[in-house]
């Protein structure tokens, strides 16, 4: 009931704020009025310029704000609405040249008046700031780069709507109402300021040292860390921690990591690493004693946030990751309760943690189902992928309630999302955790 109402009051929060240059507009003084589609494009930007600096806080890791819904949500909320934002932006001089032909000449970026050249702009660094996005991969722009291009272009872009507004809005030019419009966008964009400057003033307080880095199965890798001059960080089973090896706290390479160990283990920590990307694919390479900074715990991707009488498990590849955090630390708390995983692995020699899940079995109500893609010879198990003729075969009808637990590549995710609800699972009883960061 409680995350209840932190979602409810939330989403009224985010109501507000969008809302809020609508209504201080509205405010006597207010020019005299203009056509319907005139009136509209105004209304429709100043909910796009509220919308953009709204999308500062999404991405703050603010924890009272992701703990409601869970922050993989928030950013595929933050996406979203980062292109209904240039959607609305969109609308805004289209329905101007709708309503007068002769305004057209306005979209000129190096033509009109200063005020609408730097509306042009604001637009131009917004859509941009979505077709990187959009192409990071393709386009081979690293995970890195892309994050500094994507906060300058939004920033440029909030600057460029606030000057756009100051020299060209008749609405705001009575110096209340556009300090009000400041002032919303400065705080919010001081949220983001606090992840980039505050935290990692924080963190350099409380550094960590890689203790070891230990080679697993399947081009996996076990990240240990422990901490160094303090007591270590408290964290759920199934949370995750933003993790860097730079030298400092404050450099943009950090990647998100479940913890893999124990919530009951004591200060040390371990990730399960698989080399993928830019960062990963060196992560062998890491030796022990370098300096590390970590940004959580963070995710509400937990049996701790729901309880239940037995739990289904559904791992792909590096997916098993917040898995074994949660069956360690359901083992060191002596849990009693049944658990079922499904495990997809494209082959069964490159599948890590094998045994770590089979010393975990003789600990706990432990049932492990294999699902491989490419099997060996003579195997017996399940094959292919995880689908609705696996569940059938396994899911069990004992009658009670369980969660069920989702992580793993998105068109595994996708798959068994769909073969639960096929099979009559209700959505309140399935939690899922998606790393798409881009």
């Amino acid at each position: 009931m409680g995350r209840t109402v932190e979602g409810v009051f939330w989403v009224a929060a985010y109501l507000a704020v969008i809302l809020a240059p609508l209504i201080v507009m509205m405010v006597s003084p207010t020019p005299p009025g203009r056509s319907f589609l005139a009136e509209l494009s105004v209304a429709l930007a100043f909910v796009a310029l509220a919308q953009t600096a709204v999308q500062f806080l999404l991405i703050a890791r603010y924890r009272h704000v992701t703990a409601p819904y869970g922050i993989d949500i928030i950013l595929k909320y933050h996406r979203e609405m980062g292109m209904v934002a240039v959607g609305l932006l969109l609308a805004h001089p289209l329905l101007l040249v709708a309503d007068r032909p002769a305004m057209a000449g306005l979209l000129d970026p190096f033509g009109g008046t200063a005020g609408t050249r730097l509306g042009n702009w604001a637009l131009y660094a917004l859509v941009l700031l979505v077709v990187l996005s959009l192409a990071r991969k393709r386009i081979g722009l690293g995970y890195e780069q892309w994050r500094v291009s994507h906060a300058l272009l939004g920033l440029c872009a909030l600057g460029l709507a606030h000057g756009h507004v100051h020299l060209s809005a008749r609405y705001a030019a009575t110096a209340w109402k556009e300090g009000v419009l400041i002032a919303i966008s400065a705080l919010l964009v001081a949220s983001f300021a606090w992840l980039r400057l505050g935290k990692p003033a924080f963190q350099i307080r409380r550094p960590w040292r890689v203790a070891a880095v230990e080679a697993e199965r399947g081009r996996t890798w076990s990240l240990v860390l422990e901490p160094e001059g303090h007591d270590g960080i408290a964290f759920r089973p199934g949370q995750f921690a933003w993790v860097s090896l730079s030298r400092s706290p404050y450099s943009v390479e950090e990647h998100p990591f479940s913890f893999s160990s124990s919530a009951e283990a004591g200060p040390r920590l371990e990730f399960a690493v698989e080399e993928l990307g830019d960062f990963t694919s060196g992560i062998g390479n890491v030796e022990p004693g370098r300096r590390a900074w970590l940004d959580g715990p963070h995710g509400s991707f937990s049996p701790d946030r729901a309880p239940a009488a037995g739990y289904v498990l559904f791992a792909g590849g590096v997916g098993i990751a917040p898995f074994l955090g949660i069956l360690r630390t359901m083992a060191d708390r002596g849990d009693p309760r049944p658990v079922l995983l499904f495990y997809g692995s494209p082959r069964w020699e490159d599948t890590p943690y094998r045994e770590a899940l089979g010393e975990l079995a003789d600990r706990l109500a432990l049932t492990v189902v294999y699902v491989i893609e490419n099997p060996p010879p003579g195997w017996t198990g399940e094959r292919g992928v995880i689908g609705e003729d696996v569940l059938a075969r396994h899911l069990p009808e004992e009658g009670i309630e369980r969660m069920h637990f989702v992580c793993g590549p998105p068109p595994m995710m996708d798959a068994v999302e769909d073969a639960l609800r096929t099979r009559g699972i209700p959505r309140a009883r399935i939690r899922s955790e998606r790393f798409e960061l881009v």
